[in-house]
């Protein structure tokens, strides 16, 4: 056997058992029960892999502990979906490699299984954050959307770095009681929609709040107002950037497209607003 191919199984085979036994331990601590024997059975999948590699390489590895505790952390703190999605996404780089490996027909064979994980993982996860997710791009997108632009136009129009973030605190808790209330009607009047109206109101509105929050935030802290609206902007950045890669991931879309097309609208209406804010001054002359 070649070196190159030695460690290459190596790999291979280190990641089968590792991701043997994150199945198990998410399966362990799943509540659904549909769920757990999804999981399962990919667990039974991985150590049948790992025991091919083993037999007909003579190659075995032991698990990375780390990782094991990585994605399981992953998927407490954010979803199953998300941490099983992200896990995912190594597989079709050994699905791939593994069709390279003509010398050892059935390890190449492994490839066809690993891409049949794909289709059982898309169709595993029935979380009730997924349930909601559309829930809660409202309220984030709208926040950043309206309080992006609305402070950038708070920034020229007032002039007072407090003032601007009381002014903003106090519209933003209002807009996300407003966008909770439509959320709630909306759902409820989507009978077929699944969600349950309360909860998805308050899923609108507390990424709303959360939003208003981080954005308001600076302002509330820094006494340069043009340094504290640099910094909200930051922020935006991290929080579009973020939320796109989760939502990416755990829907399995593209991250470039969903996060240029939110930083556009997002930092577009800011510099509209900005020039708004600076119009309405210079015409009307009040100071803040």
């Amino acid at each position: 056997m070649l070196e190159e191919t030695k460690k290459d199984l190596e790999v291979f085979s280190r990641n089968e058992i590792t991701e043997h036994y994150i199945y198990l331990r998410l399966a362990a601590s799943e509540k659904n029960e549909e769920n757990r024997r999804v999981l399962e059975t990919l667990a039974e999948d991985e150590k049948r892999h790992y025991d091919l590699i083993k037999t007909e390489s003579g190659v075995a590895q032991s698990p990375d502990r780390l990782k094991i505790l990585w994605y399981s952390l992953l998927a407490k703190t954010l979803g199953l979906t998300f941490a099983i999605k992200l896990m995912e996404s190594g597989e079709h780089h050994a699905s791939g490699s593994y069709r390279a490996f003509t010398e050892y027909p059935n390890i190449a064979q492994l490839a066809q299984e690993e891409d049949a994980h794909e289709a059982k993982l898309i169709a595993l996860i029935n979380e009730e954050r997924l349930a909601y997710m559309s829930s809660v791009i409202l309220g984030l997108s709208d926040a950043l959307v309206e309080f992006t632009g609305a402070l950038a136009g708070f920034t020229l129009a007032l002039s007072n770095p407090r003032l601007i973030a009381l002014t903003g605190a106090i519209t933003g808790i209002a807009a996300a009681l407003s966008m909770g209330s439509s959320e709630y009607l909306s759902s409820k009047a989507e009978k077929d929609s699944g969600k349950h109206p309360v909860k998805a109101a308050i899923y609108t509105s507390g990424a709303y709040v959360l939003t208003v929050a981080l954005l308001v935030a600076p302002f509330a802290v820094l006494s340069n107002v043009f340094a504290a609206l640099g910094m909200m902007l930051f922020f935006a950045l991290l929080l579009i950037a973020g939320f796109m890669f989760y939502y990416s991931v755990a829907r399995g879309e593209s991250f470039k497209h969903r996060f240029i097309e939110m930083t556009c609208l997002s930092f577009g209406v800011a510099a509209v607003s900005f020039l708004i804010g600076f119009a309405l001054k210079t015409f009307t002359g009040i100071e803040a």
